[in-house]
């Protein structure tokens, strides 16, 4: 439901971080990413396992994820831990496996 006290510029402002947020879930890999990553915080190692990907195209899609603010990153030693960058990505990511994997 629109909000009737926002802006033409601040609903201009909205729709184009909400298309960028989308544009970067538009592809099966990163959302296969994120969905794993509802599970906790990972390592690039740990999700390379758990993925179709090598580790080369696995980074690419991350650093799209991470440019667009969807995962957060915590360095530790050499590791790189990634988890969900904010509640709004939960949230989506959540409804979206009830939408398309109720099963599972």
């Amino acid at each position: 439901m629109a909000n009737n006290s926002m802006t033409m510029q601040e609903m201009i402002t909205q729709s184009s971080q909400a298309a960028m947020f989308l544009k970067a879930l538009s592809n099966e890999n990163r959302l296969l990413i994120l969905c794993h990553l509802l599970e906790g915080e990972m390592s690039v190692t740990a999700l390379n396992e758990k993925l179709p990907l090598s580790q080369s195209a696995l980074s690419q899609h991350l650093a799209v994820l991470r440019k667009d603010n969807l995962v957060a990153t915590r360095r530790e030693s050499q590791t790189i831990y990634y988890s969900l960058g904010d509640q709004r990505v939960k949230t989506l990511i959540e409804t979206m496996h009830s939408l398309f994997c109720p099963t599972l």
